[in-house]
């Protein structure tokens, strides 16, 4: 039996999610330890463990709100080191099928800035927290446990030096936020515990991005331009002014293998080839500072942890390492955000529950998981089963796009989703199918042709 505390939390994986979770376990352990095999401490750049934070990224609108609830004046310091915020909808050229939406001033904060950028101001606001501490360059070996494995005692680490050997830290709390290379099943397997179901959806995505010192501004006082990648056009782009604006980033999409190639030449054809004319013009004669670059992202994995019968005490799993979504539609920093609100409100009992944590965090996952899997499967190539309800909501939401180049409402209803300030079932309200008819009526020229369903 295990009743020695040592009042301490630790952290595995200093991302996004592991800072996120340190600011809401500071309110309970004297002592809270990130672990991560990284340099973390003045990092201003992409990190090694953080492959995808060479690439576009954003804070929608519902995750900019925790955020800020939880590191009052972040979005200020952000502002302050030359950051442009905007509206989700008014400051941002959206384009679907190479048709730009009606636009509006939405009342949705956009915030898209690089992911070292929001990183680094994350993890400026919890290094100011007396109680917690980092220890960088350690890899993670496994866990510690009491005889029975029946409760989680600490985590064995390494320093990542010559010579060093494995290490105990003990903690009455131990959170594996590794990421999507998360070894928990095969931790939970050696210590005698069911390994989590996978949903999975096979994507086969990757981005590919570059940076250029423009010759001309194609945003004027806008932050963000994208061509969103449709089953009609699945090909997509964000193109964005870094801080001071000198520099822009451009990011390619591509799904199903159609990977946007990391050759000069090749980046440049594939620009070419958008729907939108707009990124080719600005960067085919712009000067380039650096090689393109790629992340692949294979598939969207959901572990259902929820589905377990019995865990260790001592010990959660949050964020990447439990569902790791599509990043096209920026929804993981989101989810880790309200995974952390969670969290606080389960350290406030008695007793910390893993079951009952998992089972609340499966419920804030489910509906983005449904966007972007539903959305996903638009596309003939992914695989997987469509019972006519996806079917349905796919068409539906391909006339709704269209209906949107007419109507900044719309826009609007379906950035509120995007922005995960709306549940998706909210676009199928009988008033937005009345406005899509109407648009309809006054623009035929707007209704989509007719698509084959895509079958996997």
């Amino acid at each position: 039996m295990h009743d020695q505390s040592v009042d301490r939390a630790v952290v595995l994986g200093g991302g996004m999610a592991g800072l996120l979770a340190a600011r809401v376990l500071s309110e309970k352990y004297a002592d809270v330890v990130i672990v991560d095999r990284d340099d973390l401490i003045g990092v201003a750049g992409p990190r090694t463990g953080v492959p995808h934070g060479r690439h576009a990224h954003g804070l929608v609108s519902r995750g900019h709100d925790i955020y800020e609830s939880l590191f009052p004046g972040l979005t200020q310091g952000i502002a302050d080191d030359g950051v442009l915020l905007g509206d989700f909808n008014g400051s941002v050229q959206w384009h679907f099928n190479g048709q730009p939406l009606a636009r509006s001033n939405s009342g949705l904060t956009n915030l898209p800035t690089g992911r070292p950028m929001l990183e680094k101001h994350v993890r400026q606001h919890v290094q100011a927290i007396p109680n917690v501490r980092f220890l960088e360059r350690h890899d993670i070996v496994g866990l510690e446990t009491t005889a029975d494995n029946k409760r989680v005692v600490g985590a064995r680490i390494q320093r990542r030096e010559q010579g060093s050997k494995p290490e105990v830290l003990a903690a009455d709390l131990v959170l594996d936020i590794t990421g999507r290379g998360s070894r928990m099943p095969v931790w939970l397997r050696e210590l005698g515990y069911e390994v989590p179901a996978e949903d999975k959806v096979k994507i086969d995505l990757a981005y590919t991005s570059r940076h250029y010192r423009l010759k001309r501004d194609p945003f004027g006082s806008d932050i963000l331009i994208v061509e969103a990648a449709t089953p009609a056009h699945p090909r997509g782009a964000f193109f964005y002014p870094l801080p001071g604006r000198e520099i822009a980033e451009l990011s390619l999409t591509g799904i199903l293998g159609d990977h946007p190639p990391t050759d000069p030449e090749g980046f440049l054809a594939y620009t070419k080839s958008l729907p939108l004319p707009v990124f080719y013009d600005y960067v085919h004669d712009a000067e380039p500072v650096d090689e393109p670059v790629r992340f692949k992202f294979p598939a969207s994995v959901w572990r259902r942890y929820d589905q377990l019968t019995s865990f260790p005490d001592g010990l959660l799993v949050m964020g990447d390492a439990v569902c790791s979504f599509n990043p096209i539609y920026a929804q993981g920093m989101t989810v880790a955000g309200l995974q952390t609100l969670t969290l606080r409100k389960h350290l406030q009992g008695q007793a910390l529950n893993p079951v009952e944590f998992f089972g609340e965090i499966a419920g804030q996952i489910a509906s983005p998981w449904e966007f972007s899997a539903t959305a996903d499967l638009g596309y003939a190539g992914v695989e997987g089963p469509r019972p006519p309800q996806v079917l349905m909501i796919n068409s539906f939401v391909n006339k709704l796009q269209h209906a949107a180049v007419h109507d900044k409402s719309l826009t609007d209803a379906f950035l509120r989703v995007a922005a995960m300030v709306a549940e998706p079932a909210s676009l199928l309200s009988p008033v937005r199918l009345a406005q899509v008819q109407r648009v309809f009526i006054e623009h035929p020229e707007s209704v989509p042709p007719p698509t084959p369903p895509a079958t996997a």
